[in-house]
């Protein structure tokens, strides 16, 4: 029977609604501020940039088949798409890369739902720059929350915690936006709980990017529904045959509130630096670091990896088929990384991945689970052919918390990002986020986003 390990709030559902709805009131911190639009430009930045592959162009084309009246933009693309169906091709570009940003306590990417949500959700309902933002930041950090009392045992269990978390701080973030009053809130709250979505089967697959996607889009009807008198379970989360009882076997209910509106775990919500799965980004810093001290790749005949046991776990395919199942490959990143000196996008590209020496190199690969490495660590210990041995160890990774990518280092990512598909017009994004506090509207970010009707 699934556990707590904390005397539960009496109602931890409806506390966590009006303590979002007491803050939110108020102006953001002024770090969460800055952190928000930091990870705003990024997953925005991400959107545009795979909103022309094909898992995105599935999903647009459903608009004439099933799709609404198109009035949603969609960053990256001239159509516009109804409201439910938006979110989903939203979602699935911000995430389809596994380039998004990622909580690593939870491994939880929440931008990509958050901002799935608060887009057509905003224009829907004409709200602020300064309303996008806060329901962006409450959004995430609600996700994040939700996850935390719940990590490690839910997603041990095989769930994609981005898509079962994320549709609890969609369902927030939408509803404030909407308006929802504390009653309708819970009721948005209690509506998203029952439309948790994601196991991690799909890793490697279009399914993986499909689950932030629709957990905007339930998160978004279960709102509009709660504003409309739709009833749903007030006492969801706390109730024994409720979200965290059925979701996990192990829950600390009191992280859902503590120092709410107080301290931010949003705070704690990297950037990548590469395009896959975290845990893997150690093992890509010790792959570039050794190319730095002078190894070649034509002399290495093995490479033992000490890493975090999740590195095998999540990351474990060693002979990937495409790039959707390389990014869940932690050996293919750093046979990337020793071979090319470099991993971004390309790395991940079906015809590398199926390369000779990809292939060869990741054959080379030892994966040594350790518990006591930490998952932003590895040890990578190179083996010559002549006999020696170089060792590269990294005690932080790149992008982690306590190696954050800057500032200037994130809009570098951006502009590599927007810059092919909208070529000098990118930096219209940029100022745009950076406009959003003191925006009236959100015009000017979706102008700045969006293609027009010749693709340009």
């Amino acid at each position: 029977m699934p556990t707590s390990t904390s005397t539960p709030p009496l109602q931890v559902t409806r506390d966590l609604v009006r303590a979002v709805l007491d803050h939110q009131r108020d102006d953001l911190p002024s770090a969460i501020d800055v952190h928000a639009r930091m990870h705003l430009l990024n997953v925005l930045a991400l959107t545009v940039s795979a909103a022309r592959q094909p898992a995105v162009e599935a999903v647009v084309q459903l608009q004439s088949a099933v799709g609404g009246a198109g009035v949603t933009v969609v960053p990256g693309r001239s159509e516009r798409l109804d409201r439910l169906l938006a979110p989903v091709a939203i979602g699935v570009a911000a995430h389809l890369d596994d380039f998004d940003d990622t909580h690593l306590a939870t491994v939880i990417h929440p931008s990509a739902a958050a901002l799935a949500t608060v887009l057509p959700v905003g224009i829907m309902a004409g709200s602020s720059g300064r309303d996008v933002l806060h329901a962006f930041a409450w959004g995430c950090e609600v996700q994040l929350r939700v996850g935390l009392a719940m990590s490690p045992s839910h997603y041990d269990a095989g769930w994609h915690i981005t898509g079962t978390a994320g549709v609890i701080g969609c369902a927030v973030a939408a509803g404030l936006l909407l308006g929802l009053d504390e009653t309708a809130l819970g009721w948005a709250v209690g509506l998203a709980a029952s439309s948790a979505v994601g196991h991690r089967q799909a890793f490697g697959t279009m399914t993986k990017p499909l689950h932030p996607g629709k957990a905007a889009s339930n998160g978004v009807l279960a709102a509009l529904l709660a504003r409309d008198g739709f009833t749903g379970p007030d006492t969801v989360l706390e109730a024994p045959r409720g979200y965290f009882e059925v979701l996990s076997t192990h829950t600390e209910l009191s992280t859902v509130l503590d120092g709410i509106g107080e301290s931010w775990h949003f705070s704690d919500n990297a950037v990548k630096p590469y395009p896959c799965g975290i845990v893997a980004h150690p093992l890509i810093d010790a792959g570039l670091e050794l190319r730095r001290l002078g190894v070649e790749p034509k002399r290495v005949v093995g490479l033992r990896v000490c890493c975090n046991p999740l590195v095998p776990d999540l990351m474990g395919h060693r002979d990937p088929i495409d790039g959707l199942q390389a990014r869940f490959s932690a050996v293919h990143g750093i046979a990337s990384a020793l071979l090319d000196g470099e991993v971004g996008l390309p790395s991940y590209e079906t015809e590398r991945v199926r390369s000779d020496d990809a292939i060869a190199m990741r054959a080379l690969v030892e994966l040594v689970p350790t518990t006591t490495c930490a998952r932003d660590a590895a040890m990578v210990r190179a083996e010559l052919d002549d006999g020696s041995t170089v060792i590269a160890d990294v005690a932080h990774a790149r992008g982690s918390i306590a190696r954050p990518l800057s500032a200037q280092e994130v809009r570098a990512k951006a502009e590599a990002l927007l810059a092919p598909v909208l070529g000098r017009a990118w930096l219209a994004v940029p100022e745009a986020v950076d406009g959003l506090p003191r925006a009236q509207d959100l015009e000017q970010l979706c102008l700045a986003t969006t293609l027009s009707e010749d693709g340009r």
